[in-house]
């Protein structure tokens, strides 16, 4: 099976091409936005890949960059319509309202992982989605998601367990390095047949050769990462990476080159200080006695 593909790294190589456009023919967000007669944030958008393009538009600034060239003005059209279609997880989040403080875009992070070649997240209170059980996994949302429905519980788990579907692929299968702070296995989701087939998963998931799975034990004393969780996303086609922060104030973006960089740094950090591979397995075996005790 191929990696799935979506409407992000389109988008996102779209308005990297846009904004090279721009600075090349020395226009302003603002002049672009009077001779396109829009705001400057729909041009900005665009120009981040965080807005959906419309052809007239692009056709639009073509014009107005005076882009001559039949094989750029394809390329870019390809883009346009490669950043109209349909991700596989739409289908599921449709009709799924956001949560303030928790659940800003159901979509937005599915996107950029559908575009990701490597994920290194940090994750101190619960797993990554990418490693949990489907139980453990609506046991989570729906604590954490108290005004939606059953079924829309159902929908955001169903699709976690998809995305799972990226770590198992043959083809170019998706590389996981996770560092986890020992005080989440402590922490029980729901009762002990639960957590043990969730440490089971994670044992078996940890065996593959594309994914790594350390845990930070808690010897390990300060380190650089006591700020809380983040995911960094290592992306595909020389697209720009991101860094994903589930905060209290809601779901946060970073793609500076200055703020990857440093959380990529951060993560290099716990994942040093945290056990190795085997060690790790050592103490989640541990764990999985003392929860199936």
């Amino acid at each position: 099976m191929a990696p799935q593909q979506g409407p992000a790294g389109p988008r996102r190589r779209l308005g990297a091409e846009l904004r090279r456009l721009r600075l090349n023919a020395d226009m302003t967000l603002e002049e672009v936005a009077e001779r396109l007669t829009c705001s400057t944030s729909k041009i900005s958008r665009l120009e981040t890949g965080k807005g959906i393009p419309k052809l007239p538009d692009v056709n639009e600034l073509i014009r107005i960059y005076g882009v001559t060239s039949d094989a750029e003005q394809d390329m870019l059209r390809r883009l346009v319509r490669e950043g109209r279609t349909q991700g596989w997880w739409e289908p599921y989040v449709e009709g799924v309202h956001p949560e303030r403080f928790v659940l800003d875009s159901p979509g937005r992070y599915p996107a950029l992982e559908t575009e990701a070649v490597v994920v290194r997240p940090f994750t101190t209170t619960f797993l990554h989605g990418l490693l949990q059980t489907r139980e453990y996994a609506t046991l989570l949302m729906a604590e954490m998601l108290p005004h939606h429905s059953a079924a829309e519980i159902e929908r955001l788990v169903e699709i976690r367990m998809q995305r799972q579907r990226a770590l198992l692929r043959e083809e170019e299968p998706l590389r996981l390095a996770a560092v986890l702070d020992e005080a989440l296995l402590n922490r029980q989701v729901g009762d002990r047949e639960v957590m043990g087939r969730q440490l089971r998963i994670l044992l078996e998931l940890g065996e593959r050769a594309n994914v790594d799975v350390r845990v930070l034990p808690f010897d390990a004393g300060l380190h650089r990462a006591l700020a809380g969780p983040f995911t960094v996303l290592e992306l595909r086609d020389r697209l720009a990476d991101v860094v994903y922060i589930e905060g209290a104030a809601g779901d946060s973006y970073l793609d500076s080159p200055a703020d990857v960089k440093l959380y990529k740094e951060i993560h290099a950090d716990v994942s040093a200080r945290a056990l190795d591979p085997i060690a790790s397995r050592e103490l989640l075996v541990r764990y999985l006695r003392r929860h199936t005790a």
